[in-house]
């Protein structure tokens, strides 16, 4: 197996609370981090949502919070031109930037910005206008798939090639959609289930607390991972309690990267690091005591000790019953 790079999505989402300079501080923290892209919403929520439909469960930030999702959304938007501001801001921080389009009209958006990858979120995996019309761009495409059978992943993913996306151009990604995600309902093998049923490339957004499960689909072929992040948990907002705060996502892209490098290429051989061990390690076939020449090799006269500087003992069979070629001292190598 050779792991190239895995491409790391910091999600800042809608943490930035409809703040632009809270976004801001977003991307920074992201470029500082390591991570390859930084990632946000963009919906209309009218759009998105009826206007009485309730919150579910996580975004639900106190008992009595009787806000609806539309009056949530509605705060958590962002300005089209506010977007313009980001993507300068990102470009000055050196990060790549990428927004999830929540609705069609959101999408042309980011069409006219240059966008090149379109992350789909996991509750558009059924929604057929959505994916003929994103997949229409030609563009790479991320798809998330949380809540999803694997028969709607695979009809989703022809959805998008027959629209015009090939699916050497799509990744997708093995998800939980609950915030934070249980460690018990990750089902992380899952992900490795699509990538061998499809035959598309794969990766894993995140929702769990802590960065472990991240580290762990690395090591199983994630090629993306995607993880929200926020200034502080401690700020409102629906997915602030699941999201890692800037010292955990600076961890995160490093032991990620670490990963990487420790999964090589798959071609067992000596590392240039044993090298030095290789000898003292091993063991030769040694004189257990005095050999004089002409006599049998014998188990008797042999023994294996280190280090492997001589004959390997690998060659016991071969050596037994030849004659010595001259006299061997006691702990001496055979040759």
């Amino acid at each position: 197996m050779n792991q190239s790079k895995t491409l790391i999505i910091a999600e800042a989402g809608v943490n930035h609370n409809g703040d632009l300079s809270i976004a801001k501080d977003l991307i920074e923290v992201a470029a500082s981090s390591g991570a390859d892209y930084v990632k946000f919403q963009t919906f209309k929520a009218h759009k998105v949502v009826q206007i009485n439909t309730p919150k579910v469960e996580y975004q639900i930030t106190s008992a009595s919070d009787t806000e609806s999702q539309f009056e949530m959304l509605s705060r958590l938007e962002l300005e089209d031109s506010d977007y313009l501001e980001l993507i300068k801001h990102a470009h000055k921080f050196g990060i790549g930037i990428i927004s999830t389009a929540f609705d069609i009209e959101s999408a042309n958006l980011l069409l006219s910005l240059e966008q090149e990858i379109f992350k789909i979120p996991s509750g558009e995996i059924t929604n057929l206008p959505y994916l003929r019309h994103v997949g229409g761009f030609g563009k790479r495409i991320i798809l998330s798939t949380g809540m999803s059978h694997l028969h709607e992943v695979k009809e989703a993913i022809k959805k998008l090639e027959v629209a015009g996306t090939p699916k050497s151009q799509i990744t997708v990604l093995h998800c939980t959609s609950s915030y934070p995600a249980p460690i018990n309902d990750v089902n992380l093998l899952a992900m490795r289930t699509i990538k061998e049923t499809m035959e598309v490339a794969v990766g894993y957004s995140d929702h769990t607390l802590g960065i472990e499960v991240s580290i762990a689909a690395v090591a199983l072929g994630a090629s993306v991972i995607e993880k929200h992040f926020t200034l502080d948990r401690k700020l409102p907002g629906p997915d602030q309690r699941a999201s890692l705060e800037p010292n955990e996502l600076h961890s995160m892209v490093r032991q990620i990267r670490n990963i990487e490098k420790a999964l090589g290429d798959g071609v067992k051989r000596p590392m240039p690091s044993e090298l030095g061990t290789l000898d003292a390690a091993r063991r030769s076939i040694i004189a257990k005591k005095p050999i004089k020449r002409g006599e049998l090799f014998s188990e008797s006269n042999l023994t294996a000790k280190r280090p492997g500087t001589g004959i390997s003992p690998m060659a016991w069979d071969r050596i037994i019953g030849t004659k010595a070629r001259r006299d061997f001292d006691e702990d001496e190598l055979i040759d």
